[in-house]
């Protein structure tokens, strides 16, 4: 079975239904899922992420009109608005993702056009691999090839974020977009979100990075995130600083006593965090499994300790990672608090893994996990 031929059809079928005609444009964009950097992007840390090939593809044809009209396969829904009257729709509607891309874009002088489009995606909702990133990409990307226009990724994806924070209301860092728009296929990106430079890193043959989906929900802009963000904001002014990347671990060791015990907290796991970056970079492209076990580990443990990201699910899958054969390192992906985590799998051993993972969490949960690999894509752009 050729999957993206199947799923290209489907769309195109789609398109017939709800539209009456055949889409003219095609354009994807990729979730993304980080490989060490929890929450550092915030705080103009380090990340190294990777962007997958689990994408949102959108098959488009444009209009003569400002209307846009929008079919989402995944949920079955449609939505229209007019480009001359851009306001977020009631709710956490999927649709204010483009919506609030198009008010972004046309703010910037960008001409848009009306358009007809069908949209599917392959990055599972709220399991924390940039479903939202991927779709404002995608979109941005869109509305770029109609309009006659061309952005540079650095620039569409500080827009798509841009969007996120002042049209859907959800503050999050760069990183989704940055991955999603700036992705280069066959490489990890080591991102530094203070000035957004970037450093491809080619991983090691030997590895393999598996997603591990707990298929347990969670909300990105739930108050939990916020409250920590805060947290790292408050600790970074008592430590006179603009930002916690302003701070050497060693500084923050000799003035940690300075600052509440929980806000210190959330400040060492971050500072940590961002050295775990540049480690764990140089383990997988030289594929050094004792350095990405001990580092995956030492993340985890942050995360569930000092960042306190935790919930018992993500316990149960590192619990199944760490047992299976093969895991070379296990550790937690996107914001925590449920969602999929990530392993670091020995190719060999992958469909072996893959199996006990599936059994040992089921045993531990009643909950039957999506357990695949992933490979490292490219960024958002046209489709053939």
């Amino acid at each position: 079975m050729n999957f993206a031929r199947d799923r290209r059809a489907q769309l195109v079928a789609a398109f017939g239904q709800h539209w009456g005609a055949q889409p003219e444009i095609w354009c994807r964009a990729p979730g993304r899922v980080d490989l060490m950097g929890s929450h550092t992007d915030y705080n103009l840390g380090l990340v190294l992420t990777l962007p997958i090939d689990r994408d949102t593809w959108i098959a488009a044809r444009p209009r003569a009109d400002r209307a846009v009209r929008l079919f989402s396969l995944n949920l079955d829904a449609r939505s229209t608005f007019d480009l001359d009257q851009l306001t977020p729709a009631p709710g956490r509607a999927w649709c204010n993702y483009v919506r609030g891309v198009a008010s972004v874009l046309q703010a910037e002088g960008l001409a848009l056009r009306g358009l007809d489009a069908v949209i599917h995606s392959t990055v599972p909702v709220g399991g924390g691999l940039s479903s939202s990133a991927a779709l404002e990409c995608a979109v941005a990307t869109l509305f770029e090839a109609l309009g006659g226009w061309r952005l540079d990724p650095v620039r569409k994806a500080l827009l798509c974020q841009r969007a996120e924070n002042a049209f859907v209301g959800v503050n999050c860092g760069i990183l989704d977009q940055f991955t999603s728009c700036a992705g280069q296929e066959g490489c990890a990106l080591l991102l530094d979100c203070r000035d957004l430079s970037c450093q491809p890193v080619q991983l090691a043959e030997n590895l393999q990075i598996v997603i591990c989906d707990t298929r347990s929900q969670r909300q990105l802009a739930a108050s939990a995130y916020a409250q920590r963000r805060a947290q790292c904001e408050n600790g970074a002014r008592q430590l006179n600083a603009s930002s916690l990347r302003e701070i050497s671990l060693d500084q923050f060791h000799h003035r940690e006593a300075e600052l509440p015990p929980e806000v210190a907290r959330r400040c060492r796991f971050i500072l940590e965090e961002n050295e775990r970056v540049r480690h764990l970079a140089a383990a997988l492209a030289t594929g050094d499994p004792p350095r990405i076990r001990r580092l995956c580990a030492e993340s985890f443990a942050g995360a569930m300790h000092l960042y306190e990201i935790g919930t018992p699910v993500m316990q149960a899958m590192m619990d199944a990672m760490l047992a299976a054969p093969g895991v070379l390192g296990a550790r937690q992906a996107g914001a925590g608090f449920g969602g999929c985590m990530v392993a670091v799998v020995d190719p060999p051993r992958l469909e072996a893994f893959s199996a006990a993972v599936r059994e040992h969490y089921y045993g531990s949960t009643g909950t039957r996990a999506e357990v695949y690999p992933v490979r490292a894509a490219a960024g958002a752009g046209r489709m053939d």
